[in-house]
């Protein structure tokens, strides 16, 4: 993602123009066959794994093709199976993972995208996102940029995208064993906020159109609609709900019948295709039946696969284009293989390679992060990224909410714990005290709630929500 505008079109930088892969188009057809489709996918990874660097690397300056990771597992390949020439100690699931690990990354100036997209990609690569390292937590740095004035944004809320891709990265990027890591309360809390940005024609755009009746108005962004109800439908929401109908509607107007492609704000392109059927995809919602096969039975998915080059694989950015982009490239093939905006990894083909990789424990003295909710059970939600420095493998929950009183950001998420230290169970937390079957409870990572006790014991990378209630 670049800065606030975020994960934006290749149109903005200079096409790549590889020239060995820059031949021959695939004819559009009606309704792509899964024929069709194969042949895109396995010429499409070719060309993704051709954007390689020589050391392995896919991250960059400005806009990245890190995002190749999101469409190499869609599509089947696993991060760590891809080499350059080879050379599997250059492997990009563990350039990446370094990269990730730099405490210069991303900038000396983050945005909550730079956070978003790196959440969404690591988890496709195999790489837990909250255990990126002893130091990295992407969910915890995530949290960090929670709107308290405003709850249930992430980031200046005037950029709304960085809420929308909040809603991805948190509920996409989940545990290693498939269980949701963020609790029920932080995701009604993005809901609201996607919902009640919804323009009046059923999509959305970039910036925040909340309470701004000129702004409601105005006419959405088809890649921004792809989005927000992707983000809407992995935060729980069913495609039958009316705003993912409404936003459904929206795309079937932009419709061009003789090829199948969506007429974008930015005109007709493979991006804003890519990430309009990635929203269906995400969705549950076929892009080639139904409201999605037009009258002269093109579909969008037909107008991405015209829009590749083969056997070279890369897809060009506008249909006037002779060269393949490598941003268009991954937008085209993740879509076309059904993704949304990141994927569950692979199981790799490389020999003794796991699934998934991540930190197993706290190195003692390491400053790290960890994501934290406090649900008071009564509408309000504290979120925040809590910041210490562990002196062991393991920490406490007690240790946790007390770092979280001087240490969390935002601040005020804890404002104070009782008991203060020791152990035993966790009487009153920012002035609430337990009272009967109403008590402070704690889930770690998704699971079921049960009695918070100063004592319990909290790993690297835990996804901490703590609530007030029966």
């Amino acid at each position: 993602m670049s800065r606030t505008v975020a994960l934006r079109h290749s149109v903005l930088t200079t096409a790549a123009a590889l020239g060995a892969f820059a031949l021959t188009t695939l004819p559009a057809a009606a309704t792509a066959t899964p024929a069709q489709i194969a042949t895109s996918t396995t010429n499409g990874v070719a060309y993704l794994k051709s954007l390689q660097a020589a050391d392995g690397s896919y991250a960059g300056s400005g806009l990245s093709n890190e995002w190749a990771f999101s469409a190499f597992a869609a599509a089947g390949t696993a991060a760590v199976d891809v080499t350059p020439g080879g050379d599997a100690s250059k492997n990009a699931r563990t350039v990446y993972r370094t990269l990730l690990s730099t405490a210069s990354w991303p900038s000396a100036s983050p945005v909550v995208t730079d956070y978003e997209r790196a959440t969404l990609n690591a988890y496709a690569a195999g790489i837990d996102p909250a255990r990126v390292s002893a130091a990295r937590n992407l969910v915890a740095d995530i949290y960090g940029y929670w709107q308290t004035a405003e709850a249930g944004y992430f980031g200046p809320s005037a950029n709304f995208n960085g809420t929308v891709f909040a809603a991805l990265a948190l509920n996409g990027a989940k545990t290693q064993s498939g269980a949701q890591r963020v609790p029920q309360a932080l995701r009604d809390s993005i809901i609201t906020r996607l919902r009640a940005n919804q323009h009046n024609d059923g999509g959305w755009n970039y910036s925040k159109a909340e309470g701004n009746p000129t702004q409601l108005a105005a006419t959405s962004d088809i890649d921004m609609t792809g989005a927000a109800m992707a983000a809407l439908c992995v935060s729980g929401v069913p495609n039958t709900d009316t705003d993912i109908v409404q936003a459904k509607a929206f795309l079937k107007s932009k419709l061009v019948a003789a090829s199948g492609a969506f007429n974008a704000l930015f005109g007709v392109n493979t991006d804003s295709n890519g990430w309009a059927v990635s929203g269906l995809n995400a969705c549950g919602i076929n892009p080639q039946t139904g409201d999605f096969l037009t009258s002269m039975g093109k579909t969008p998915v037909d107008f991405l696969i015209a829009q590749q080059f083969n056997p070279g694989g890369g897809f060009k950015y506008l249909p006037s284009d002779t060269s393949p982009s490598a941003y268009a490239s991954i937008d085209g093939l993740r879509a076309v293989v059904g993704g949304g905006f990141t994927a569950t990894p692979p199981t790799p083909v490389t020999s003794g390679a796991p699934q998934w990789v991540g930190q197993s424990a706290f190195t003692s003295g390491t400053a790290t992060k960890l994501a934290l909710t406090v649900d008071d059970g009564a509408g309000g939600l504290g979120v925040c990224s809590v910041a210490l420095t562990p002196t062991g493998t393991t920490t406490t929950l007690g240790a946790v909410l007390d770092a979280a009183t001087s240490a969390a950001t935002p601040s005020g998420c804890v404002t104070g714990v009782t008991p203060s230290s020791g152990t035993g169970t966790i009487t009153t937390l920012n002035g609430k005290a337990n009272s009967g079957s109403n008590s402070w409870k704690v889930s770690v990572d998704g699971a079921a709630f049960t009695g918070a006790i100063r004592q319990q014991v909290i790993n690297v990378g835990d996804t901490i929500a703590v609530r007030w209630g029966a």
